[in-house]
């Protein structure tokens, strides 16, 4: 094993993926000359490459759709992303000899974290948009926060079967709405969390009427940094927290899975500022 490690982030599409910047730079500021790269790779390429790491990478972060077909590839599960049933982070131990990969979960780390900043540390109301990988780590971080009766909306309910499959196992009951009847339980709810892509929020945005005083907004999608619905949402005088402070906490997260250091927040800070 060389001082050089390698780590990067793999997905399809990746182009857009602000996770190169956001490792380097904390790898610059612990002192580490440790390379981060993104790589394009589809469902069916996975297995290949994770066969090939070898001792010289540190690990892996994974975005769609590879958070669920990676899970058989790894040795050890983190009790948490087998509770989600996904995996956006591959850790590679050197153990007696060989490499064991261990897959863990930060994205339900980073929710938590990004509702606190917007106020919300315990809730008995939640709401999630959407029914995939995502939305079971946000199902998993309201249910940190006291709420066992989520609502989720989705499209198709039959699509959402890990997403209940994880419930069960979390000892939460959501109850499902289509995503056009979301708008009403938004307006009462303590905590949204939206995973949907912009344009589909939008036409929630458009149905939005009064919410909560105070009530959070999570909208995991960070380009627009504003999106629709997350403009309609404040200017019902909600308090819209961005999906640039999940993407950082669950960074930072996986910065201290990899190094076994403390991540420096006001590096990774500037580079989403930038």
């Amino acid at each position: 094993m060389t001082s050089t490690r390698r780590a990067g982030v793999l997905g399809h599409p990746i182009a857009h993926s602000l996770s190169p910047a956001l490792h380097r730079a904390a790898y610059q500021e612990l002192g580490l000359d440790w390379d981060y790269r993104a790589f394009d790779v589809t469902e069916d390429r996975l297995p290949a490459f994770v066969a090939e790491l070898d001792d010289d990478w540190a690990g892996l972060s994974l975005t769609m759709p590879l958070k669920v077909a990676a899970m058989p590839l790894v040795d050890f599960i983190e009790p948490m992303a087998k509770l989600v049933g996904a995996i956006n982070t591959v850790v590679v131990q050197p153990v007696a000899g060989h490499r064991q990969l261990v897959g863990a979960n930060t994205d339900v780390h980073g929710v938590v974290a990004a509702l606190a900043e917007g106020g919300v540390e315990r809730a008995t109301s939640g709401v999630i948009l959407g029914g995939g990988a995502t939305a079971t780590s946000a199902l998993a971080a309201l249910g940190r926060l006291g709420v066992t009766r989520p609502l989720v909306a989705v499209r198709n309910r039959a699509r959402a079967g890990a997403l209940m499959r994880a419930a069960t196992k979390m000892g939460v009951e959501p109850r499902f709405v289509s995503l056009e009847d979301a708008p009403q339980a938004m307006a009462a709810a303590e905590a949204v969390v939206s995973t949907i892509p912009a344009d589909a929020g939008a036409l929630l945005g458009d149905m939005l009427g009064s919410v909560q005083p105070g009530a959070v907004l999570l909208d995991v999608v960070y380009e627009p940094l504003v999106t629709p619905l997350g403009a309609a949402w404040r200017g019902a005088g909600g308090v819209l927290v961005p999906g640039t402070r999940m993407l950082l906490h669950q960074a930072l997260e996986q910065v201290r899975l990899m190094t076994g250091r403390a991540a420096p927040v006001t590096a990774l800070e500037a580079v989403l500022a930038a």
